[in-house]
């Protein structure tokens, strides 16, 4: 079964192979031209940059390509008081007495650090699909779990400034 990306992500993924075959490509073959002109190459570090980043750039390609030919679409909608995708969501941490917002998204745009976590994620399938005031139960693993109450929900925030993950 291959990644699930929205229609949005989709967009995405097909502007970053476009931009990386018109642009990032082209780029990455006249550093190759330039530093091969430089001389001997078995001690030209240039050269083995410029490739290093040329193969990089090529196996970016192949693996955006692969993501999209595996791809299930999914929906971004969800019913107007529950949990879905790009809603920014309130939770409330009982055992740790603390209150976070996150918005949740799919797994190629999760990023803790900007609080964006994934419906993969143990806290992101334990949400989706409740309503505001919900108490969940987290499940880590088998041995261990957590509750959080859902305080608020707010609808559909826009994904414009969300990024694909790199790696």
């Amino acid at each position: 079964m291959g990644e699930k990306l929205t229609e949005s992500d989709v967009k995405k993924i097909q502007a970053e192979i476009e931009h990386r075959k018109l642009v990032v490509r082209k780029e990455a073959l006249e550093a190759v031209k330039e530093a091969r002109a430089h001389g001997d190459l078995s001690e030209n570090f240039e050269y083995h940059a410029a490739k290093k980043d040329k193969n990089q750039n090529e196996s970016r390609i192949r693996y955006l390509e692969r993501m999209l030919k595996n791809a299930v679409i999914i929906s971004d909608q969800s019913g107007a008081d529950e949990v879905g995708l790009n809603n920014m969501v309130e939770l409330y941490f009982e055992e740790d007495d603390e209150t976070d917002r996150f918005k949740l998204v799919t797994s190629i745009r999760g990023n803790s650090m900007k609080g964006y976590i994934s419906t993969e994620s143990p806290l992101g399938k334990a949400i989706l699909g409740h309503k505001a005031g919900d108490r969940v139960m987290v499940e880590v693993n088998a041995s261990y779990g957590y509750y959080v109450e859902i305080k608020s929900i707010e609808k559909n925030q826009t994904d414009e400034d969300d990024k694909i993950r790199s790696f």
